[in-house]
């Protein structure tokens, strides 16, 4: 399988970049994303195929979980079994930003998503791609950095495009990313 790559605006993407990634994690695909600070592979999470590929691009444990991007309160409350008051604090206070907040998963979440722990991370992005993907899907989309497990993230999609190539579907490059990954909070 090749890997295609399409440049983007990472603060304004076509809406035919959107719809073509948007299709092709609605048919189990993995794709790359400038998220807030890092790329990203995204991917279905209610699709044990999709997260089966998301873990062997990344060469990833099946015993870590994999974290959801959510598009705002509502779609958080519908991934947890519980919801606390310290939750809403820190979700009100630090979304949408690099802030992933560990929760019980309910249990419509695939128990393979949550590492096979029930335990899930949540964050809501400020990635304007990142955003408009939840938008168009209408669902939380895995989120976990754009490497192989143990290597540097790439700050680029032609970084995360050569590193990747034909493990995953598509890479949207948006340029640089130059930050740190989100702060877990358990």
């Amino acid at each position: 399988m090749a890997t295609d790559l399409i440049e983007i605006d990472s603060e304004d993407p076509s809406a035919e970049a959107v719809s073509r990634a948007a299709a092709l994690i609605r048919k189990g695909g993995v794709v790359a994303i400038p998220s807030d600070a890092l790329y990203t592979l995204v991917a279905d999470p209610m699709n044990l195929q999709a997260a089966g590929r998301v873990f062997r691009a990344k060469g990833r444990e099946s015993s870590r979980g994999l974290p959801l991007l959510i598009r705002d309160l509502m779609m958080a409350e519908e991934l947890t079994s519980e919801v606390t008051a310290r939750f809403y604090l820190l979700a009100r206070h630090f979304w949408p930003g690099p802030l992933t907040i560990i929760v019980p998963a309910a249990s419509k979440v695939p128990l393979r998503v949550t590492g096979m722990t029930g335990r899930l991370g949540l964050r809501q992005p400020k990635s304007v791609v990142a955003q408009r993907l939840l938008e168009h899907l209408g669902q939380p989309i895995i989120s976990t950095s754009a490497n192989i497990s143990g290597q540097p993230t790439g700050r680029t999609g032609i970084d995360v495009f050569a590193s990747m190539d034909g493990s995953i579907d598509l890479v949207l490059d948006g340029g640089l990313c130059s930050g740190e990954g989100a702060t877990t909070v358990d």
